[in-house]
Parts: C-alpha cells; structure tokens; sequence
C-alpha cells in the first residue's frame, strides 16, 4: 500500500447530482495507536462509504518527543482498525515546513477537518489552514475549516493551553465535541460555532468470543492506558475490603501512576488477587482477553467521550462505572451495569459487593444489549457533512494528483520512506474555481431558481447562497427591527403565517429556508433572545436542541451568536441528558421540527429551571391538537404547561389572553391529518 497518492488511486468524480464533498481530514492514524487515531480513520471510511471523496493527511512525527509519556506508535503489531487506503504521512512536528507545503495541496478541497490531538500542535494545524486559505475572513471560495475535537483541553493541562485553543477556535469554522461539557468549554474559549454529536464507535479487537459459565470470585478488567483521571487507585483501595473481587490492569501504565499502582498493588490485603500488564495491548488480543474476565471497570473520576462501555456492551460485559458522563448515558444502573459517584471509595466498594453475587452478575450480564453500531455513524456523518458544506462551495470533480511523487529536489521521507514531494504552483484560482462551480451546477441540471432548490435539497442541506458561491456577510439585526407582530409566544394556525414569517427572514437578510414553518419557529425565537437576552455584544450562551441542521442556530450564528447544536436523535428526548454546569445558560430552544410533544414538556421544564441562568429563555413549540390525539395539545393543556413552569420559576413572556386563545382552539380544531404541520403554539418562559 502507497502513502502517496498515484493515478491508480485516484477517487473517480461524482456523477450528476452528487452532494459528494471533497474533504481532507487531517490527524494521526495507524501506525500512531489510541482512541484518537482508531476515530480518525474510521471517519475517513465512513466519510467514503457515504460517498465523498475522502484523503486522511497524517503524520510521520506526531508531537515533541519530550511531551510522550507512552510510545506513540503501535509496536510493529496488527493495526487497531483497518486502516485507510488513501492516507498520506506528509507531517511532521521537526518540520514546519510540511505544514505549509501540505496546506497548500489542500487548496481546492470543500472542507478540511483538522483532528485536535493536543494543544502543542495548534501552530501546526493553524500554519496548514493558512495555508489552505482556509481561515474565516478570507477572500473567495475557499475550504470549510472544522475542528474534531476528542478533548478541547487536556486532562493533565499545562500553562498556555487555553490561550492555543483559543486561538485555534478564532481561526476556524466550526468545532465538533462530543458531550456537553465540553461544547460549554469550546464556547467558554471563544469558538464560533459549537456542535455536539456523540462519539461513534471504532472498535478494536473483532468480533466477541463466546463466555462460558465460570465460578469463582468476581474479574475485573480495567483496560487501556492507565492515566491518574482513570481513577483505577480508588478501585485498588475499594478492593481492599472486598476479598471476593480479582482486577487485571492491562495497558500502559502513565509516568507517576507506575510508582502509586505499584505500591497500592503491593497491599498485603490484595495480594494475589491484581494482575498488571503493564504494556500495549495489541488489537488482536482484545477479545480473548475480554472473554476472561466478567466486569469492565471504568472508576473515572473526569471523563469526556469514551467508547469504553460501547466495547464492553460489544463483548457481552456488564461495567462498573463512574456516574458521569458519557457512561450515566451509556449504562443503565441495575441492567447492563452498575454506575457510583466519582472516587467515593465506600459506593464502589458497596458495587463491589453486589457484583461478588453471581446471581446480580448473571442478571447484569443478560442485561446487556449488543450495541447499535451503525446508526451513531449516521447521526455523526450528518453532523460533520452539516459542518463542511455550511459555508463553502461544492462542485463536482476529482482531487488533483498533487500527492503524487515528483521529481522535486525539496523532499521529505514520511514514516514509510517513501518521498513526498513539494507541490507545484496552485493551478485553481478562484476564476477557474467559480467556472468549475458552474460547471458542475450545469451537470446537475440546475437551470433556474426551482432547480438549484432542488439541488440544495440534494446536497445535505446546502442553502442557495452557499451553491451560488459566496460568504454570507453577517447580518446587522436589532430587536427593533423586528415588527411587532413577530411575537416571542404565538400560535401557528394558518400556513399564510408561516409564510409570512419566512418572507419577512428573507427581507432582514437571514439565511433562506425552504421550511416556512421552521422559519416561523426560529423568527419569534430569535426575536425572543434579541428582546430578552442580547447585551449588544451576542453573547449570550444559547444551547439549540432542535439538533445539527437547525435553521435557529444557522441565523442565531448569521447575527453573530454562537449557539450550541445538540441533536439527541436516537435518545427520546425525555430521557436526553443535558451535561452542563447549573445556572450557566442564557437560553434553551427546543423547536419545530424537534419540538417538545405531551410527554417531554415535563422533562424540559426540569432541566430548564436548573440550566438556565436567573432571566435565562427557554424557548419550546409543542404540536397542537383536538382531544385524543397522541402527542398534541391542547388549550386547556398549554395553560397547564405554564401553570406547572411557574411552579418551577418560570413566566411567560408575551400571554395567551383574548384573541391568541381564540386561535389556539382554532388550530387544534384545525389539526387533522392534512394540516397537522400547522397546528403549533411557540412558548418563551423567563426563569425568574
């Protein structure tokens, strides 16, 4: 296999009416080992099998050598994932000069989606999309720049981290996180536009073996590379009271931790009952070695996204866990697991206890649902393919064969000692790029204004401005001008109102919408924040749970917010945890298409009237109609709503007196299987 690319690797252009985007993603792969560089390239599979046109950029040297406290690299061993065929190792720490040679071939691509490893390596990924054109502000056509970011800030931080992210965030599109928390530390540092989307799994290991029946005392695996955050010393010391529990610690053991597991280990009254395997622990004998043991032990007092208990889960084993997120969402308490509060020593040992009970393991075990492995991948393409195409232009057309070897004196031998030559001259100027744009709108058959909607409806959502080419100019918007008809608590009972609302979004300058009725939602939500929580500066912090194509957050960002997206597809909304500090918020929305139905009303009220700030909005449509329908309203129940958020420190902003209840009865009458869509009430409460 060839790290550069050559004719007979070239990815053939899309046909006719593709939405196939052209992306670079840039971060480590196989031969570097981890979490990190197992996601990476996945993505990058899964980013092809979707249909685009994918090259993973790698890196040959990752990071200073004096910043590794574990070997970097898989020890010439099987790779953890199958790795990517189209893969170039054309970085390297020692060498700024490949940071700006790569950037430049990535010139032409759509998007470019720069992997966040550490903050040591933020000039680095800055010098490349600079290189690439690819900053906010520049002129032209140019890539979307996206950051994944598995940590914004590391677990053991060191001065100058935050102010490196910071000026990461200030030179990208985008960033992606993968919890809560950690889109609250993005927004915190200063990112534009934060998306959250859980962490796909990439497993490691193969397909599960077969665990038969086995007596004995209770086997605990903890598994990975030992760090302090992992909290295995609070297992150590819970084990010591428990005698019928044994634990294998397999994985690298991380700089100081040697020193505390070791002497912990060497407790007489665990003696013989700790294993430690200390070293790698390669791919192909991740089964086997999960086949032996009965418990998958993650004690952690900090976490950010892990796939851990999706690899346990996978291999048949119930987990013992920290009650934090990701695993309080990961692990049902009592069912496939057990779950205790962080570094409490008596509650893991109290867990400890249960588990030397076969019967509860037994139960725990059976408990336990293979993982659904292909629709968190969907939900996660949806969210990156939204983030690439967000500015940018598409058009059809290959990459170039720039990766290929020249004959170029000024070479540098990547992992593989192979050459990757320098580039040539950029050959796409933006007069040739705006031709191939059209070109490739021609191919489509895009011939007029009906047309090219169609195409954007094709291709992930992009908006006619995008298609057409340009960066939209941000759009200087007051609350007052907004009339006065947009109100923050209405009802939507006549589709002339959606469209209304649509035309008057479009007359202010806002991002087009083909859905009149999301317009009409996010226009009086937007109205509501403008009139309520804008200090002049658009900062207020505004958490959009109607998920990642959310047309809120496209004009929320447009008039200079930065909204936090969270799509809880796949999680019913009444159960969707919402991971932030209290009272740190300054507005929750909740609207059309993903609005609140009967059922979750409660739960957004209760995690409002904890999450948001004194004077903080929380913004929620909920579907209208007559008596018995599943999932309606109606008017008597509205009125309940509010009744039960006032009860939780809520007013309602704007009344539903006179004529607005009129027309509540109106659209619940209204509300049958044809116009369904337009039986909607808008409520914004204001926590006292």
């Amino acid at each position: 296999m060839t790290d550069a690319l050559s004719h007979s690797t070239r990815v053939e252009a899309p046909g006719p009416g593709s939405a196939a985007l052209r992306i670079a993603v840039v971060g480590p792969t196989h031969p570097h080992k981890g979490g990190v560089a197992a996601h990476t390239t996945m993505l990058a599979h899964h980013l092809t099998d979707a249909g685009h046109e994918v090259t993973l950029v790698s890196w040959s040297h990752l990071y200073p050598s004096r910043l590794r406290r574990a070997e970097g690299t898989v020890p010439a061993g099987v790779p953890e994932v199958p790795p990517f065929p189209r893969t170039v190792r054309a970085l390297s720490w020692a060498r700024p000069d490949t940071w700006v040679r790569v950037g430049r071939r990535l010139r032409d691509v759509d998007a470019i989606l720069v992997v966040h490893v550490m903050p040591p390596v933020v000039p680095a990924h800055l010098a490349l999309l600079r290189a690439a054109g690819a900053v906010p502000g520049l002129p032209g056509p140019r890539p979307q720049s996206v950051v994944v970011c598995h940590n914004v800030l590391p677990h053991e931080s060191h001065p100058g981290d935050a102010a490196l992210m910071s000026l990461l965030f200030s030179r990208v599109d985008s960033t992606l996180v993968h919890g809560t928390e950690q889109a609250r530390v993005a927004h915190d540092l200063g990112a534009r536009r934060v998306s959250v989307a859980e962490l796909p799994p990439h497993l490691p290991g193969g397909d599960p073996i077969s665990r038969g029946a086995r007596g004995g005392p209770t086997r605990l695996l903890a598994l990975g590379l030992v760090r302090e955050y992992k909290g295995i010393d609070v297992l150590l010391r819970a084990m010591r009271s428990v005698p019928d529990v044994t634990l294998t610690i397999a994985g690298e053991i991380w700089g100081a931790n040697r020193g505390v597991i070791g002497r912990l280990a060497s407790d007489p009254a665990l003696a013989g009952r700790v294993e430690i395997r200390d070293g790698y622990v390669p791919a192909d004998a991740l089964a086997s070695l999960l086949a032996d043991h009965d418990v998958l032990a993650l004690p952690y007092r900090s976490a950010t996204a892990s796939q851990n208990v999706v690899l346990g889960h996978a291999h048949g084993l119930p987990v013992l866990a920290s009650d934090i997120a990701p695993f309080s969402q990961q692990v049902d308490d009592g069912v496939n697991g057990l779950l205790v509060p962080p570094e409490d020593e008596r509650a893991l040992a109290g867990a400890l206890r249960r588990l030397g009970d076969p019967e509860v393991r037994r139960r725990l075990a059976e408990g336990v649902k293979t993982p659904d492995l292909s629709a968190p991948w969907a939900h996660y393409l949806g969210t990156v393919e939204a983030l690439s195409v967000d500015e940018s232009v598409s058009a059809a057309g290959a990459f170039d064969d720039t990766w290929a070897d020249d004959d170029d004196s000024d070479e540098d031998d990547d992992a593989s000692g192979q050459a990757v030559g320098s580039p040539g001259p950029d050959a796409s100027g933006p007069g040739e790029r705006a031709a191939r744009v059209a070109s490739g709108l021609a191919a489509a058959g895009v011939r007029n204004a009906t047309d090219l909607a169609d195409a954007a409806r094709r291709s992930v959502g992009r908006s006619v401005g995008r298609v057409l080419g340009g960066r939209r100019d941000p759009v200087r918007l007051a609350a007052t001008d907004l009339p006065e008809w947009v109100l923050s608590t209405d009802v939507l009972g006549d589709p002339d109102e959606a469209e209304d609302a649509r035309g008057l979004a479009r007359d202010l300058g806002l991002p087009w919408s083909r859905d009149a009725v999301s317009a009409w939602a996010a226009l009086g939500t937007l109205a509501a924040v403008l009139r309520v929580r804008d200090d002049g500066r658009r900062s207020a912090v505004v958490v959009d749970e109607t998920g990642s194509r959310s047309l809120l957050s496209r004009w929320a960002r447009a008039v200079g917010f930065a909204p936090v997206e969270i799509d809880f597809t796949g999680s019913h909304p009444s159960v969707a945890a919402l991971d932030v500090d209290t009272g740190s918020l300054d507005v929750i929305v909740r609207i059309h298409p993903r609005g609140c139905d009967a059922d979750d009303v409660d739960h957004v009220l209760e995690q409002a009237s904890w999450a948001l700030r004194s004077g903080g909005l929380l913004v929620v449509t909920v579907p209208l109609g007559p008596a018995g329908v599943e999932g309606t309203v109606g008017p008597a129940d509205v009125r309940g709503v509010i009744a039960r958020a006032h009860d939780l420190g809520f007013v309602l902003v704007g009344d539903l007196d006179g004529d607005v209840t009129a027309r509540m009865r109106e659209a619940a009458a209204r509300a049958r299987s044809a116009d369904a869509a337009y039986g909607l009430v808008r409520l914004t409460l204001r926590r006292r």
